[in-house]
């Protein structure tokens, strides 16, 4: 079956999450960092409301992704990797799930700490998680913003560390994750 997760491959749906979860973080970091270097106007707002509807999305499939996970277990790691390798792989992981929530949530409650709408674009606004209060603003985007430093750290580690499993350790961790590949032990 197509959509259920081998012993050495993730699944169809798996991959789908990953690399559209992937394209569209990718696509955040474009919109936060085109959207910094506007003053104040039209332009300016119609990136920033194009970044919380990406950002909804992001929650939206992340929710999804972890269901999907919990239900469909990821193909085992890779006999040769040390206990270190492994707890980093895990840890990693992990992470990525925590800022795939805390990302989008805590830029939803800065937007409502601010009584900006989140607008789902321009289908439907989400509602304000707390009411108007400019120090939580304050706090909330110091906390976003450093989280988007974490999340550009692990990711820039995670892909790094894919290509050393593809180039270096010559297994097939990166294949594994690639659409229209085949996994291979390329041992």
């Amino acid at each position: 079956m197509p959509n259920q997760s081998s012993a050495t491959r993730y699944s169809a749906v798996a991959q789908a999450f990953h690399w559209i979860i992937a394209a569209l973080i990718v696509t955040q970091f474009v919109l936060a960092n085109m959207a910094d270097d506007l003053p104040i106007g039209v332009h300016k707002l119609a990136l920033l409301a194009r970044h919380k509807s990406f950002g909804m999305t992001v929650l939206m499939l992340a929710i999804l992704r972890l269901l999907w996970r919990l239900k469909n277990p990821p193909p085992a790691l890779p006999s040769g990797m040390s206990p270190l390798e492994r707890m980093l792989a895990r840890g990693t992981h992990i992470a990525f799930y925590v800022l795939l929530f805390a990302m989008p949530l805590t830029g939803w409650l800065m937007s409502s700490a601010k009584n900006y709408s989140v607008s789902w674009f321009g289908l439907f606004t989400w509602p304000n998680l707390i009411p108007k209060n400019e120090n939580a603003f304050g706090l909330l985007r110091s906390t976003h913003d450093i989280l988007s430093g974490v999340l550009f750290a692990i990711a820039v580690l995670h892909i790094l560390a894919a290509l050393k499993h593809h180039f270096w350790n010559k297994d097939d961790v990166l294949l594994r994750m690639l659409p229209f590949t085949k996994s291979e032990n390329r041992q």
